[in-house]
């Protein structure tokens, strides 16, 4: 893929910035002040994480870095260079979905959608440090991510669930349909 630089104003000190970002290494150039959010989005083309709030109080811009998740608004692009990033598109396997993705279909954890990347991140975070979770926990790990449609009952159902198919080792591959991949560099 062919990245596109961000705009560059004269006299604005610029860098190469490189990271994985969903397993797929990256190289653009940024401006030292250029935030991880506008990084992701336009220079990476990676458009899961949202722009919600700017002041890191409503999560929909979460991402992983090191498998930590942290809040693209308030991250300088530098400092997640030479780190794994992994928005909402880097959650699925291949075709198949993650299990907290699946279970906010099954279970309505997503009304109008705009929310959703941030909170799938971080409910995919604490799935995998914690398989499961109990509801307090649940909730405890989403505090931080808003939502003004669900009453967040439906997203802690959807936890859950999850949590059920991930301790139990399932696999999803009979529960889920392959889909079409949206990454626009996937031959497949």
């Amino acid at each position: 893929m062919v990245a596109h630089p961000l705009p560059v104003e004269n006299g604005v000190s610029t860098r190469a910035w490189a990271s994985s970002v969903n397993g797929k290494s990256r190289q653009i150039i940024i401006r030292d002040h250029d935030i991880l959010l506008d990084v992701l989005r336009d220079g990476v083309g990676a458009l899961g994480a949202k722009r919600g709030c700017d002041m890191g109080t409503c999560g929909c811009c979460s991402v992983l870095i090191d498998g930590k998740p942290k809040l693209s608004c308030m991250t300088l692009a530098v400092e997640a260079e030479g780190c794994e990033i992994t928005t909402v598109e880097g959650l699925a396997d291949g075709h198949h979905l993650h299990p907290i993705q699946t279970m906010f279909a099954e279970c309505g954890g997503s009304q109008c959608g705009f929310c959703t990347p941030g909170f799938l991140v971080v409910c995919a975070a604490l799935l995998e440090s914690n398989p499961s979770p109990t509801r307090e926990e649940a909730r405890d790990a989403i505090e931080g991510n808003l939502c003004r449609c669900t009453g967040y009952q439906q997203i802690v159902d959807s936890i859950m669930e999850a949590s059920e198919i991930i301790s139990s080792e399932e696999r999803l591959v009979s529960t889920t349909r392959p889909a079409s991949n949206p990454d626009p560099e996937y031959g497949g």
